[in-house]
């Protein structure tokens, strides 16, 4: 992919992030696009039988010896925790029940939330707007590691244990990077989950509390399904900052892989993504992309010149608040 250095800080850039003109681009040759948009009428009935999956899978692990419990924990239902975690994603963009039905789609992540064992959804919705208003920016985008982050994991024994923690760090760089007040929804997102948690102990123990947790904390470490956190926006070839997988994994994680399409078109739903790269194939089509997330963690750890650091950064100007 070109000549490639060992990086010691992020790749600064002075241009506005590419998918806002692309997006123009596409709607004013392809406006047929625009009928992409909007909810999915079936993702409230996959995400339902995914929840109930896991509550049924709480029943039968209650009895399980411990080895197994994680076992299970990672080679099944954290996958399915990992999955509803993307299916959140794509409920705050409101594709659950449109646009004009934002409440139910934030009462609806809460659900979704609800195997993955600790309160995620409305903390995502708050960060996950920057994200893509902000793509990039420095103390904006949360989704950027930290200077330390890329500072101190830049060897491989040290970017794998990186890869192992990178639930904590998911979850707690917000809070040094950009704190925000807590949310009436993070609080009853919280008081949600807790008590359904306190009814599963209630009820089978604490088995199946470790099983659910321990899967979604394992399943965002290293796992073949992680590697889309580092696919999606690591800098694996300079002068790109999004790129798309479209290997087989995409039928478990709602599509997430269609990443430049969804960063074009965050308004579309996941499941019509493959339907935007399609129609305007000339626009994807020769933009590099990933065939397998397991060669993205590879790379990732054992590649010199790909860390922490491998991200785009830029200065941002806040938008006004509607």
């Amino acid at each position: 992919m070109g000549n490639r250095v060992t990086r010691d800080d992020f790749e600064w850039v002075y241009t506005e992030q590419p998918h806002t003109q692309r997006r123009k681009e596409i709607l004013a040759k392809y406006p047929e696009i625009k009928a992409l948009m909007g909810p999915d009428p079936h993702l409230k009935w996959v995400v339902s039988g995914m929840v109930f999956m896991q509550f049924l899978a709480c029943y039968l692990v209650k009895d399980l010896s411990w080895k197994w419990i994680f076992f299970w924990a990672y080679a099944f239902g954290g996958c399915i925790n990992h999955s509803l975690t993307l299916a959140i994603h794509d409920i705050s963009h409101n594709v659950a029940f449109g646009n004009k039905q934002v409440k139910w789609n934030r009462w609806f992540a809460v659900f979704a939330n609800l195997p993955i064992g600790i309160p995620y959804s409305a903390s995502f919705k708050k960060y996950h707007i920057d994200h893509h208003r902000y793509l990039g920016g420095d103390n904006l985008d949360v989704d950027i590691p930290t200077d330390f982050e890329g500072w101190f994991f830049c060897t491989p024994l040290r970017k794998l244990l990186w890869l192992f923690l990178q639930p904590l760090f998911y979850s707690l760089r917000p809070l040094y990077v950009n704190p925000k007040a807590i949310t009436r929804m993070e609080i009853f997102n919280a008081l949600v989950q807790f008590s359904i948690d306190l009814i599963i102990y209630c009820l089978w123990g604490l088995k199946p509390i470790v099983y659910l947790i321990a899967g979604t904390i394992l399943c965002m470490g290293v796992h073949p399904i992680s590697g889309h956190f580092i696919a999606e926006h690591y800098m694996f070839l300079k002068g790109y900052e999004t790129y798309s997988y479209y290997g087989p994994l995409n039928c478990l994680t709602f599509n997430v892989g269609y990443h430049m399409e969804h960063h074009d078109f965050p308004s579309i739903p996941g499941c019509r993504l493959p339907m935007v790269k399609k129609i305007a194939a000339e626009y994807y089509d020769n933009l590099p992309h990933h065939q397998s997330w397991i060669r993205v963690l590879w790379d990732f750890v054992f590649d010199d010149s790909i860390g922490p650091y491998s991200r785009v950064k830029r200065l941002c100007k806040l938008a006004k608040e509607s």
